[in-house]
């Protein structure tokens, strides 16, 4: 029986109805014992939800997708992808669900999908389950990136199970309610392409464009504008990443979105020490998918979604190649200038020419020689354009060389309020991330629930946040972070 707070929850199911090709409908398993852990109130506020009901046995029944709404059509999603740049043919939702699309109090179109939910036609031999640890990563990592500008999905919620999974040990099973724009990925395009379904390829064009870039609907080649909207916004979104020290850890194609959010917050991490070449992925042993190679990746990702887009940018095939070509082309401008734009508003506005330039390259050399905290170092050279140099000088065994850095950087007038509007303070520390899982998997939220509290906030500096703001301890290193499948 449906209550009558389910009842005023309405999932719609286009993309199961446009795209059937993609879409296997399926049901959740049923949880042993279901237990709400967290409910993100603020997002459930933005589809007019109602969080009282929400943690009610029925509402944790709609969190699981074991007592979805009358008329909710839940599917699988199918997609292929290319993981370590190696193509698979056959991924889609392995452990995952879309429940359907719901519409928030600005009417935009958004997904309530399930992670952890069981398994599915697309598992591929593994368990479709998920652990209390991972899952309460995507949320805190969600929030952290909300908090900070960052495109991102979220959490709105976390329900542990009950059920015991096997990893690298058994740990208390949960899933994950996730909330995006959508969950359209490159992958789900390289699939339609691979099927050789350019019909579908086609409808799949007008779906991406319906619900991310409506304002491209009348273009003539929408095909080509909706590869040039996601180039732009991929490429914008992996500068951000970069300006915050974020490495996302697993960028398959069937990882990147088309809407331009971060998405799957498996073995991800924030640098501590600056490292362009840092990896904290387990499965990562070559460092394709390290801090410094993202940018690169993303356009070798982006080149994928071109190809699988060929046969709808022109009747030629080399036309259609060098309209590829040509688009693709501005993915290093795009993300270029989104970059320095964003490290001179966390230089302070330094202007945009050669000075700044030899300066941040300086900074960069200067930074990793002397394994400097990447977080800490931004907030703490406000300071010095404030005339207080020695919370930035304190950073390095040798305070010589920044010294010199810091003369030439105040010569060019920096902004310290501006710095401290977009450096943050607090970020999701690896140490404090792993200890919030590690306490939550044996049943205490309160350091969760207090780190979440803070990185919602991460540009405000607060009296008795101090831990938040320091570094890991030596001994915590080296971090290695793990995709939880």
């Amino acid at each position: 029986m449906t209550s009558t707070a389910a009842a005023e929850i309405t999932l719609s199911h286009r993309f199961a109805d446009e795209l059937p090709e993609l879409a296997v409908d399926w049901q959740a398993v049923e949880p042993p014992a279901p237990q709400l852990l967290v409910l993100n109130d603020a997002l459930a506020a933005d589809f007019g939800l109602d969080t009282a009901y929400l943690r009610t046995p029925e509402g944790v029944g709609l969190l699981t997708g074991t007592a979805v709404p009358d008329g909710a059509r839940p599917v699988a999603q199918a997609y292929a992808g290319h993981q370590f740049g190696a193509f698979n043919p056959r991924l889609g939702d392995g452990r995952a669900l879309l429940l359907g699309e719901v519409t928030d109090r600005e009417g935009v179109l958004r997904d309530l999908h399930l992670k952890g939910s069981g398994p599915t036609p697309f598992s591929r031999g593994g368990d479709g389950f998920a652990a209390v640890g991972p899952m309460l990563r995507e949320y805190i990592v969600g929030e952290a990136m909300h908090a900070l500008g960052i495109p991102s999905t979220r959490a709105l919620a976390v329900v542990a199970t009950g059920r015991t999974v096997l990893r690298e040990s058994a740990l208390p099973g949960a899933v994950l309610t996730r909330v995006a724009s959508s969950h359209l990925r490159v992958g789900t395009f390289v699939l339609a392409r691979a099927m050789g379904d350019v019909p579908l390829l086609g409808r799949l064009v007008d779906h991406a464009i319906a619900r991310h870039y409506p304002h491209l609907g009348g273009t003539e080649n929408r095909a080509l504008a909706l590869l040039d909207a996601v180039i732009d916004a991929q490429a914008r979104l992996i500068a951000r990443w970069m300006l915050v020290g974020f490495v996302h850890g697993v960028m398959n194609t069937d990882n990147m979105t088309i809407s331009g959010e971060t998405i799957d917050y498996g073995p991800c991490a924030f640098l501590d020490t600056f490292d362009v070449g840092a990896v904290f992925s387990s499965i990562d042993q070559q460092g394709r998918y390290a801090y410094g190679a993202q940018p690169a990746i993303g356009e070798w990702n982006l080149a994928r979604f071109a190809e699988a887009l060929l046969p709808l940018l022109a009747e030629d095939t080399d036309a259609a190649v060098a309209a590829a070509q040509q688009s693709l082309a501005a993915y290093r401008e795009t993300y270029n200038a989104a970059w320095a734009e964003g490290m001179h508003a966390k230089l302070g506005g330094t202007p945009n020419d050669e000075r700044t330039a030899a300066l941040v390259n300086d900074m960069f050399d200067m930074l990793a020689m002397a394994r400097v905290d990447y977080t800490s170092f931004f907030r703490r050279l406000a300071s010095a354009a404030r005339g207080d140099r020695e919370p930035a000088r304190a950073l390095f065994a040798d305070p010589a060389p920044v010294d010199l850095w810091v003369e030439r950087w105040l010569a060019l007038a920096p902004d310290p309020d501006l710095m401290d509007r977009v450096n943050p303070l607090y970020i999701p520390r690896n140490h404090l991330v792993e200890e919030a899982l590690a306490a939550a998997t044996e049943g205490d939220l309160v350091p969760l629930g207090e780190l979440v509290g803070v990185i919602r906030d991460p540009f405000t500096a607060r009296p008795g946040l101090t831990r938040y703001e320091q570094p890991a301890p030596e001994a915590f290193g080296p971090y290695v972070t793990y995709c939880g499948t």
